[in-house]
């Protein structure tokens, strides 16, 4: 959804003019005396004294300032839907509505927000085409300060109205969009969970879970520690993560506070075995919560698929470059030898591992792995193929110099091509 800094725009004629063609757009179908006794008091503020005979005004006559924002005040409660008229006619009536809202009331006063709660009701509630709502949801964002607080109350509204009718996606919500919005909204802490996690809840509805899951993570990052909603969250991220067969990034929950603090806790133990634990780990911890998995509402299957492809991408980080035979494979993952090629090509879809199968000698080359979490042991072997792939750097460069001092073309060519094909395999090695 465009955003602009507000702007207040009026339509040609006086404030009297002006409230006059709001009075007769919401008088439409209205008898003559419901017409009478609903804007007969706002029409007496707005009339104004005619010139004596013969004398023409030099401008136009206006009224003071408090009574126009008595004239607003009178006129915003008669406002009880869209009104009867075409689709430019309501977006041109609440428009002018918008514009002497904000230019009248103080942004931060509690008689506006009563005001833009009302018209939210009025508009979600209405029966018109949800895109004549979202334009004119749209048009309040947009005429509020970016700075209130006031921007959060609409948004919110909008995306429960676009999620109302599958229509989220017009939106054009993006986690940029929504990180610049909240840092320039004047919200607490707690308005910018519970704002996370509607956007959490839109896109789960909407089927789009990865993104969801980022709303959730990101609603716990910002969540004071000390808030009532941080364990239940908490606990219901890590169930998320377990359950969404795109998930193997464990290693980023460990770095959310509410999530460590759970520690203790059945599922934050469970966590930390898809974190760097093994098939033998899950399994121990399966007998000791036999009913947790049912509980959390977790899949086995899905679970023992997850440990197992981590399993992989571990025994792949430890064999960068190196052959690893079927038999190994089939040990660590507790499958039978005939079913690892399968179990490969999962892993290597999922963007854990990369490598190539080799069926004739039943082995498995690991040229690229993603380490579960960078811990010491994960920093200690990056700095061994950095260390390797400095070595072949120096290799290359000795050849290289060796070469030219003895004036041969050949040797050259014979052994710069040798030791670079060494140094592809340190720098795959490393890459990965």
């Amino acid at each position: 959804m465009a955003t602009t800094d507000s702007v207040p725009v009026f339509a040609e004629g006086t404030f009297e003019d002006q409230i006059r063609e709001l009075v007769e757009y919401l008088a439409r179908g209205l008898s003559a005396d419901v017409r009478l006794n609903s804007f007969n008091q706002i029409l007496r503020l707005v009339e104004t004294e005619p010139p004596p005979e013969g004398e023409t005004p030099q401008e136009p006559p206006t009224i003071s300032k408090e009574n126009q924002v008595k004239v607003l005040s009178l006129l915003l409660p008669e406002i009880k839907g869209l009104g009867e008229g075409s689709e430019k006619e309501v977006e041109g009536f609440f428009n002018l509505l918008f514009a002497h809202l904000f230019s009248l009331f103080p942004i931060d006063s509690e008689e506006i927000r009563v005001h833009v709660d009302n018209l939210l009701k009025v508009i979600s509630s209405s029966k018109g085409p949800f895109p004549t709502q979202y334009r004119l949801l749209s048009s309040l964002f947009n005429a509020i300060p970016r700075n209130s607080a006031l921007r959060l109350t609409v948004y919110e509204t909008l995306i429960r109205q676009a999620s109302s009718h599958d229509k989220v996606e017009l939106l054009q919500i993006t986690p940029e969009s929504i990180e610049k919005w909240t840092s320039e909204w004047a919200i607490t802490p707690e308005q910018k969970f519970g704002f996370l996690r509607l956007l959490a809840e839109v896109f789960e509805k909407a089927g789009q879970l990865t993104t969801s899951y980022h709303y959730l993570l990101t609603s716990l990052r910002n969540l004071p520690p000390n808030s009532p909603h941080a364990e239940p969250s908490a606990i219901q991220a890590i169930s998320t993560s377990l359950k969404l067969p795109s998930v193997f990034d464990f290693d980023a929950l460990f770095k959310i506070d509410a999530i460590t603090k759970l520690q203790g806790h059945e599922l934050f133990s469970l966590l930390t075995v898809f974190l760097s634990g093994g098939l033998e780990d899950y399994r121990k911890w399966e007998s000791e919560h036999p009913t947790s998995i049912e509980q959390y509402g977790l899949d086995k299957a899905q679970l023992e698929r997850k440990i197992r492809l981590l399993t992989l991408a571990s025994l792949g980080f430890q064999n960068i470059g190196k052959d690893v035979p079927y038999a190994t494979l089939a040990s660590a993952l507790q499958v039978d030898q005939s079913e690892i090629e399968r179990w490969v090509i999962d892993v290597i879809r999922a963007g854990l591992v990369s490598g190539k199968l080799s069926q004739s000698s039943r082995v498995f080359h690991i040229t690229r792995s993603t380490s579960r979490a960078l811990e010491r042991d994960q920093w200690v072997a990056l700095e061994q193929r950095l260390v390797a792939w400095q070595a072949g750097l120096a290799s290359v460069l000795a050849v290289v110099t060796s070469a030219r001092e003895k004036g041969s073309e050949r040797l050259i060519g014979d052994d710069y091509k040798t030791a670079s094909t060494e140094l592809a395999v340190q720098t795959q090695s490393v890459a990965a």
